[in-house]
């Protein structure tokens, strides 16, 4: 089976993530810059007639029935498309990190499908059913850097000047629900406007915001802590992104990181200014992948 697509779904951090209040289902209100960088999955798509979908772990093993499979069936149940698909991951981006790689790998596969099987659907539509599988989806669909608002499904695209980072991911993972069910979590923040983001101060940026997520992750994972206390050490000042367990800092010049503690994974990052798959949902589906 030939391989059509080979396509890649990039990680995000959170510039910051503040908790503006909670929505009486209970579901939390946010503000955070979500921004887009190169630790990426690949992931290999081929067309099947029969309409079953079919995953290839080309590294790590997954869930039997992970985003990516439910993304495809979901794709399929929306459209009563015929098709299927044997998908090949490999994976790269850490799990239980807070950088969407579980949402990205649904948003690649949503875009590639929808190329694939020639569905032709808007990105509005591919939206509506990627915010059913998680609240990060629609932005990787989305393709630019965004203020997001809400309970992540308001977006809008800014500009980010590019920049480099550093991310460490411990070994230890975090689960979302653990922290935003912990009744330490603030959720009251100050709404911050986006017209007060500025984008290319990431020093002043830092400094005048937070990711409220971060000590509550703190006290339920020390590793958090460790890692951030290692970019101390380094000269740089260091926060959480999304959920955790990971950290990054921004790198204003080029640090010699040196040995990383052991289980930590330690990657220099650059932001990136679009998706590598932008404009793909609004195509006419002409075969523009590599083989």
């Amino acid at each position: 089976m030939q391989s059509l697509y080979d396509i890649p779904a990039p990680a995000k951090l959170n510039l910051f993530l503040h908790i503006v209040g909670r929505r009486d289902d209970g579901y939390h209100l946010l503000q955070s810059p979500f921004m887009l960088i190169d630790w990426c999955d690949t992931l290999h798509f081929s067309r099947r007639s029969d309409r079953l979908i079919t995953r290839e772990d080309l590294n790590w093993a997954l869930p039997e029935d992970d985003l990516i499979v439910r993304a495809a069936r979901a794709l399929q149940e929306a459209t009563g498309c015929s098709d299927g698909a044997h998908i090949g991951i490999e994976k790269s981006i850490p799990a239980q990190a807070g950088m969407g790689g579980g949402s990205s790998d649904a948003a690649s596969t949503l875009l590639a499908l929808n190329r694939l099987w020639e569905l032709h659907l808007p990105l509005e539509s591919l939206s509506r059913i990627g915010l059913t599988l998680g609240a990060d989806v629609p932005f990787f669909l989305g393709g630019r850097n965004a203020w997001v608002e809400g309970i992540g499904e308001k977006m809008t695209p800014i500009d980010i000047a590019p920049s480099r980072w550093v991310v460490v991911k411990p070994d230890a993972g975090l689960e979302t629900h653990r922290i935003f069910s912990d009744p330490r979590l603030k959720r009251d923040t100050e709404c911050a406007t986006i017209y007060g983001f500025a984008a290319d101060g990431f020093g002043q940026l830092l400094s005048q915001t937070r990711n409220d997520l971060q000590s509550v992750a703190q006290a339920l994972c020390p590793a958090v802590s460790q890692a951030l206390q290692w970019l101390e050490s380094k000269g740089l000042s260091g926060r959480m992104t999304g959920s955790g367990s990971a950290v990054f800092a921004h790198l204003d010049q080029v640090t010699e990181m040196g040995d990383a503690p052991d289980g930590f994974q330690v990657r220099s990052c650059s932001s990136l200014d679009a998706h590598p798959l932008q404009g793909w949902a609004t195509s006419d589906g002409l075969s523009v992948g590599s083989s």
